[in-house]
């Protein structure tokens, strides 16, 4: 991801900020950045993100990506701030959480505690995953190649998707299975 201003990222860290607490408040968001390390991460990432393509703020991108490195191995949390994520990121519990820095993940999607979105090296489905937006991904889910996943989809927990999900399916099992067409209404909440 590349951020084209400060206020460009200040607005996706904003809108992070409110699928957490519902609210823009400037003491809501500090409460928030003291009490949420998966919202500390993502904001930290995102700062990264808008640092990395500067070459002027090298010295300030190298403490922010130590700050990030610092926060991967006390959360557990492995995404890279070259991963392309949309407004509205909401990480539900932290530990054990990877991400490609390929992948490519929309707006409103929320990810649990022991997922991987991972890039396959071999065959046709050679490549990474990219999520539309308002998906809610389970705990332990495993999404796994150069698939599609569509818009309002839920993903069940330990599922294991390895093929295209049309928009507003339910997934669930190994392999991943459409069980419903229900979409994440009720999972993804405060949309942005």
């Amino acid at each position: 991801m590349k951020f084209d201003s400060l206020s460009q990222c200040k607005e996706y860290i904003h809108a992070d900020a409110y699928r957490y607490i519902g609210t823009y408040s400037r003491t809501a968001r500090l409460k928030l950045r003291l009490k949420v390390i998966g919202f500390r991460y993502t904001r930290v990432m995102r700062i990264c993100c808008y640092l990395r393509s500067r070459k002027w703020l090298l010295p300030i991108y190298l403490i922010y990506r130590l700050k990030l490195n610092r926060l991967s191995y006390k959360s557990g949390i492995q995404i890279s701030e070259t991963t392309q994520i949309g407004k509205g990121f909401y990480i539900g519990h932290f530990g054990c959480i990877v991400v490609s820095d390929q992948a490519i993940i929309g707006s409103n999607v929320n990810i649990s505690q022991g997922i991987t979105i991972g890039r396959t090296n071999r065959g046709e489905m050679q490549g990474v995953p990219t999520i539309g937006d308002e998906v809610y991904i389970g705990p332990g889910a495993k999404i796994i190649g150069k698939i599609n996943i569509g818009n309002n989809i839920t993903i069940g927990a330990n599922a294991v998707v390895t093929a295209d999900v049309p928009d507003n399916a339910c997934v669930a099992g190994i392999p991943a299975k459409i069980i419903s067409y229900a979409g994440s209404e009720g999972y993804v909440n405060r949309k942005v």
